[in-house]
């Protein structure tokens, strides 16, 4: 199924998790319509501006596949709002700043990047139409704990 130009459904609820632990991983038809607008909003408008392929590297999950990926128990993932992506030859910060220079999302997160690393971490971005809050974090982990900090920080 294809949820836009450049997008499937196969592409969006892909789970090594789900596979490696035989788990459905089959989104309903609410998460479907939300994946839909993700790709919309967030996925192909990025697919067109660099003309690259996007890397998902998650999207759709599962709640239980989100559990076994120690997921937030308040994801968006879980609800078809989210993907973690990257796109080959591009920073993952220059990534996370034309996102929020150009688009309307929920939340974009730079994840685990590492300064003088371009391709370490991914981007997480959310789109939820009921709230376009526009935050933009930075995730990173220290002491095994998992720290955010407002704004895209490189």
């Amino acid at each position: 199924m294809n949820l836009s130009k450049n997008f499937t459904l196969a592409e969006l609820t892909h789970s090594q998790m789900a596979k490696d632990c035989n788990i459905d991983n089959t989104p309903d038809e609410l998460a479907i319509e939300n994946l839909k607008l993700l790709c919309k909003h967030i996925l192909q408008p990025i697919r067109d501006h660099y003309a690259k392929p996007v890397k998902v590297n998650s999207g759709y999950r599962s709640a239980e596949v989100n559990s076994l990926v120690r997921g937030s128990t308040v994801s968006d993932h879980v609800f078809g709002c989210a993907a973690d992506i990257e796109v080959q030859g591009i920073t993952n910060v220059e990534l996370a700043m034309w996102v929020k220079e150009n688009l309307q999302f929920s939340q974009c997160i730079l994840e685990f990047y590492t300064p003088g690393q371009p391709s370490s971490g991914w981007v997480h971005v959310s789109y939820k139409p009921q709230n376009l809050k526009c935050q933009t974090l930075t995730a990173s982990k220290t002491d095994g704990k998992t720290h955010y900090q407002t704004g895209i920080i490189a």
